[in-house]
């Protein structure tokens, strides 16, 4: 069935098609028509009877052939003088005919404006350079959306810089951002910008560690053991680093509480420690007092003016040193001499019983002097012990014990007991001075009840916050109340207006804390609604009706909704804590059942994943086909975000390792299409230097091998794949094309041998048939002895016919020309009929005949059906024409001369 690529020029249009197709064009398409209207001028004219003109018809071929292949040559020398020259490869594109050549001019051309004029020019003209200058604009289009973006994020970056309130979020979220823009140029830009918003944060941090490392050290201070001096360089210095931190660039960050915190510590702490320098102040003064005393004589020292010099000093502060200090003080009194101190108690006896004296007079004498005199008659033990006690509350200023103590002693004293004279006096200078001091007490007390009174009423004005305003107004009642007990009751109309002032002051936080009830009743009440729509999808998910997904949801729903709940009555906190926390409990246990579950399949879908083979030609749709089923469990029931998030990491590991092993081996595989691809080339190389060597002969064998080899090697690179077919198409055209000529050249040497024998034949019968110069047997000899073979299948039938005629020339003559002339009939039917298989115009007085011959031959070729044995019956007629001996004319041996030709270039 492919008898038509063998075929060769030089018949009728109908019969010649295959000579076109043997001789692949290696010109453009416009240079084709020339060649073959050559080949078609080329066919031999009958009616005139001139012999064909075939090679002229190949020669025109390969002519046409050999210019392309020049002007092939000549852009290729083009293409290697462009030199990387962009805008002399766009002209070169441009002008080029060759799409190969086209193809690597392309890879010259990288400007934008230089892809866009060669893309618009190449679209409808070559798919490939179109394609690949549509992909650089792609690229470079990517490239110019990426610098804009990484531009965006730079500024992005200069605000946040410039900005006051930076939070680690907004850095977060463009570092999340410059992750994915890929444009290494603006990276130098950028990295500042980064490690100064870095800087920024740690800053912040720094600043608010030091913040809560200070507040703690502030915390600490009271208990470290450091004395006044100490303490107080403390406090400076501690004021000092948050006076820096307060104005510091980041101080905005600086928690609100911390500040109000450490402001109010250190003011308690400055308070105290104006407390402890006052102590330290009065024990310095009282120290050097009683160092002075204790330095005197004894006989110049009087107890009434030390004890009332004491009196007048600064108050001891409690402690262990105040202790120690009056302890001395008593040691001194005690030891003043006795004389001196008996003349003044009988001094005070002769004093009238029940005067009353001033809170400037001298006090009694100590308890322990009193206890040392022993009283004829009077009080009991522990009436003194109550005096003394009394005595001791007033010197350290005690009233509202002195108050006691005086009422438990008029309690004592009104059960009938009698006292001597000196415990009178004695009790009467204590009243006398409780009474002072209470008048004092009382007097100061309304001074500070105005004050408190005047604080209150400035509340309003504080724009304080509710929780410290009703601190503040419940310690300013708190001081009253302690005034009550020190500087006595109150008067009514004080009284009146502290409280309205109270009331007044604590109206906002009143509101407000009203409010935060309100809201704790509306909270709980939203927390029952919560209670009850988890108990209402306990009973769905009992009866079967919810599914996983709204299960879920509904858990995480109302798990927020009760972290968002706020403030609740502790009365119903804990009822309501426990309700939500068993419905939760009864939600989440087939809820974690089935999330265990969940996890195992998808486990098994990443386990499916790393099973997949990279090699396997439908390892993506398989992938893919994983990734729909993952993403249907992950809708059905998703897990938790930890969990999920876990898993989904490993799910996209196991991906990427696949696709990175698929890669790899596409990697490999280029490599060995590389490879390939050199191999071909090298084998395209080979052919292409054989063709002009080719021969008929060697020709079969050398594309048979080459066939045979080229299968054997592997594909190569796509994008070169029809450019190396094309190239070896192109060569094995090449050595076919030799080869066809080589062997056209042969068939038309033996046709010309043929030809010439079979005249020297006819001339020899001719002379023998007719009575012209006769010629010597010898020279016949020797002339058809000059003749050239004429084939293996001819030769021995054109000698025996030359051989029987020159035996007929030596014996009978007349015989063999009878049989000449009986043969003429029989030689003009077997040319006719030859003619007609071979498709050769006989002339217009056959006509009848070869329509006769041509439906016999349509019969019989319809009955055999076998062409091979056709075409073998035709060789042996044609065999048996040359060896029938007979007469013919010169149009007779033209149309036979012609026949052979024929056949001789079809190669029978």
């Amino acid at each position: 069935m492919f008898e038509f690529l063998f075929k060769r020029q030089g018949g009728k249009t109908g019969n010649g098609r295959g000579a076109q197709a043997a001789v692949p064009a290696k010109s453009a398409p416009a240079k084709s028509a020339p060649a073959k209207s050559a080949a078609v001028s080329s066919a031999p004219s009958h009616r005139s009877g001139a012999p064909s003109t075939q090679p002229e018809s190949a020669g025109a071929g390969s002519a046409s052939a050999r210019a392309g292949a020049a002007v092939r040559e000549q852009q290729a020398e083009r293409l290697k003088m462009l030199d990387g020259d962009e805008a002399r490869a766009v002209e070169f594109i441009l002008q080029c005919e060759f799409s190969e050549l086209r193809l690597s001019a392309a890879d010259l051309v990288h400007g934008r404006a230089a892809l866009e004029r060669v893309h618009a020019a190449m679209r409808n003209t070559d798919r490939r350079v179109a394609k690949l200058m549509q992909s650089r604009l792609e690229a470079i289009r990517h490239h110019d959306a990426e610098l804009a973006r990484g531009q965006a994020t730079l500024a992005q970056a200069k605000a946040l810089l410039a900005d006051e309130h930076l939070t680690p979020n907004q850095v977060a979220d463009l570092d999340r951002q410059w992750a994915i823009i890929a444009a290494p140029e603006l990276q130098d830009a950028f990295a500042p910008l980064r490690n100064a918003l870095g800087a920024r944060l740690e800053a912040q941090v720094q600043l608010q560690r030091a913040m809560i490392d200070r507040l703690g050290a502030l915390r600490r201070l009271e208990t470290s053991g450091l004395n006044v001096a100490e303490m107080a360089a403390a406090l400076d210095r501690m004021l000092g680093e948050q006076s820096a931190a307060l104005a510091a660039s980041e101080r905005a960050w600086l928690p609100r509480s911390l500040v109000a915190e450490f402001a109010s510590e250190h003011a308690r702490l400055a308070s105290v420690l104006a407390t402890l320098e006052q102590a330290q102040a009065a024990l310095a003064a009282r120290e050097a007092a009683l160092a002075e005393w204790q330095a005197r004589p004894v006989a110049d020292l009087e107890a009434d003016a030390l004890r009332k010099a004491w009196q007048t000093l600064p108050p001891l502060p409690a402690g262990a040193a105040g202790t120690e200090l009056h302890g001395r003080f008593e040691a001194l009194l005690a030891s003043l001499p006795q004389p001196l101190r008996k003349t003044r108690e009988a001094g005070a006896a002769e004093a009238p019983r029940g005067e009353r004296r001033t809170p400037g007079d001298a006090a009694p004498a100590d308890g322990a002097e009193a206890r040392r005199a022993t009283p004829p008659k009077g009080a009991d033990q522990a009436f003194i012990d109550n005096m003394d006690a009394l005595e001791a509350a007033l010197q350290q200023g005690s009233l509202a014990h002195a108050a006691e103590l005086d009422k438990a002693l008029k309690e004592t004293k009104g059960k009938g007991m009698r006292l001597n004279s000196q415990q009178a006096d004695r009790l009467a200078h204590l009243r006398a001075e409780l009474k002072r001091l209470s008048d004092w007490a009382r007097w100061g007390g309304n001074v500070s009840r105005e004050e408190l009174i005047k604080t209150v009423e400035a509340l309003s004005t504080q724009n304080l916050a509710m929780a410290e305003l009703a601190k503040k107004v419940g310690s300013m009642r708190e001081r009253w109340k302690a005034l009550d007990s020190l500087s006595g009751a109150a008067p009514k109309s004080l009284w009146e207006r502290f409280d309205h002032a109270c009331t007044v002051a604590y109206a906002p936080a009143a509101a407000h804390f009203k409010h935060l009830a309100d809201e704790r009743h509306a909270n709980a009440a939203k927390g029952e609604a919560i209670v009850a729509e988890a108990n209402a999808e306990i009973a769905r998910l009992e009866s079967g009706e919810a599914d996983w997904k709204h299960v879920a949801g509904t858990v995480q729903r109302l798990r927020l909704a009760w972290s968002h709940l706020g403030a609740i009555d502790r009365k119903d906190k804990k009822r309501l804590d426990t309700l939500f926390g068993a419905a939760l409990t009864t939600l989440q246990g087939p809820l974690e059942e089935q999330r265990k579950a969940e996890v195992v399949g998808r486990e098994e879908l990443i386990e499916e994943v790393l099973a997949i083979d990279p090699h396997d030609r439908h390892a993506v749709d398989h992938l893919r086909d994983i990734q729909a089923r993952w993403q249907a469990h992950a809708r059905a029931l998703p897990l938790e975000r930890k969990a999920e998030q876990a898993l989904w990491q490993r799910f996209r590991g196991a991906c990427d390792d696949l696709f990175a092993r698929r890669k790899e081996t596409a990697h490999a595989a280029d490599a060995e299409r590389r490879v390939h691809e050199t191999a071909k080339d090298a084998l395209c190389a080979r052919l292409e230097a054989a063709a002009g060597e080719a021969t008929a002969a060697s020709a079969a064998k050398l594309l048979r091998e080459a066939a045979a080899e080229w299968q054997a090697i592997g594909p190569v690179p796509r994008a070169h794949e029809a450019r190396v077919e094309k190239r070896y198409h192109d060569a094995v055209a090449s050595v076919q094309h030799h080869a066809d000529l080589s062997r056209r050249a042969a068939s038309l040497a033996l046709a010309g041998a043929l030809r010439d024998k079979l005249r020297a034949c006819q001339e020899l019968e001719q002379a023998l048939a007719g009575s012209g110069q006769e010629m010597a047997s010898a020279d016949w000899r020797a002339r058809w002895a000059a003749l050239a073979p004429a084939g293996a299948g001819y030769d021995p039938v054109l000698d025996a016919r030359f051989e029987a005629a020159l035996n007929a020339l030596d014996t009978d003559r007349a015989a063999h020309a009878r049989l000449l002339e009986a043969n003429r009939p029989t030689l003009l039917a077997e040319l006719l009929r030859q003619e007609v298989a071979a498709g050769i115009d006989s002339g217009a007085e056959f006509a009848r005949d070869r329509l006769r011959l041509q439906v016999e031959n349509l019969q019989s070729t319809l009955k055999a059906g076998n062409k091979a044995a056709q075409r073998a019956h035709g060789q042996d007629a044609l065999y048996a024409l040359c060896a029938l001996p007979a007469l013919a004319d010169e149009r007779t041996a033209l149309r036979i001369e012609q026949l052979l030709l024929r056949m001789a270039r079809e190669g029978k």
